[in-house]
């Protein structure tokens, strides 16, 4: 057991070290606040609501810098793992550290750890900024919209949850660049799961065909946790829509996994 912990140990410092001595890592991780802050804040202030009653929900607007956040939080963690293959050094990490699941552990809690934590800053400043700048755009108490606050629950889970839906694209991103290996082409990977579903669900005609593609795409479905606003018509509730996406970055970290384990480096 002690060696277990051990081993554990040993490896997310060595995982810590390498990803945070990265050159671009940094830079990157505050790309990631800048997006998510940067693209809600546009989004905040593109909207209006002369009147009651707008067919808006103002905390998934506010919310809506996460799908930029999110491309670059993918890089990231692909980075983490495949960076690695392209300049040779996955064979010496595997030699010095043989156990190849806790080296995929540890990358995966490294850059899942790197990313919840500039997503709270991230997302943290965009609720701020629709709380500051929607009721200039008609988003006031009198018109049936209150001031957004983590003391009201639904906004509360919107913002817990889109902090979770970024650190799982992490997740989800560790699993495919080990699977992967090649850096372009496991972001490329990623961003064609995550942007092309939506671009497939809205060419399907058939309503109930998109409803299913709408429930087991990992962005179309993850991001119903924003949702505070006519949640009936969700294909799925936000927590399942979250499930969905972690069943998702189980699936690519196992994979991941696998690939790992039976392939040389």
């Amino acid at each position: 057991m002690s060696s277990g912990i051990r081993v554990a140990g040993l490896a997310l410092r060595a995982e810590w070290t390498k990803l945070r001595t990265l050159p671009g890592t940094p830079w990157l991780l505050l790309a990631v606040i800048a997006a998510t802050a940067a693209v809600s804040a546009a989004a905040a202030a593109a909207v209006s609501c002369p009147a009651g009653g707008c067919p808006v929900d103002p905390v998934k607007t506010s919310l809506t810098g996460v799908q930029a956040g999110q491309a670059v939080a993918a890089v990231v963690a692909v980075q983490a793992v495949s960076g690695e293959y392209s300049t040779r050094m996955m064979t010496v990490t595997l030699t010095a550290m043989p156990r190849r699941l806790a080296v995929l552990v540890a990358k995966a809690a490294v850059a899942g750890g790197l990313v919840l934590a500039v997503s709270v800053a991230g997302v943290g400043v965009s609720v701020l900024a629709g709380r500051l700048i929607l009721p200039g755009h008609g988003f006031t108490v009198t018109h049936g919209y209150p001031a957004l606050s983590l003391g009201d629950g639904p906004v509360l889970r919107a913002v817990a949850g889109s902090v979770l839906y970024l650190t799982l694209i992490a997740l989800l991103s560790v699993g495919i660049g080990a699977a992967l290996r090649d850096s372009a082409v496991a972001i490329g990977a990623v961003l064609g799961l995550l942007y092309l579903f939506p671009v497939v669900v809205g060419a399907v005609t058939d309503n109930a065909w998109r409803q299913h593609l709408q429930q087991i795409g990992p962005m179309t479905a993850g991001l119903d946790i924003q949702a505070t606003a006519d949640l009936r018509a969700l294909p799925l509730t936000p927590w399942q829509g979250l499930g969905v996406l972690a069943l998702w970055a189980f699936g690519a970290l196992l994979l991941g996994a696998v690939v790992l384990h039976l392939r040389d480096a």
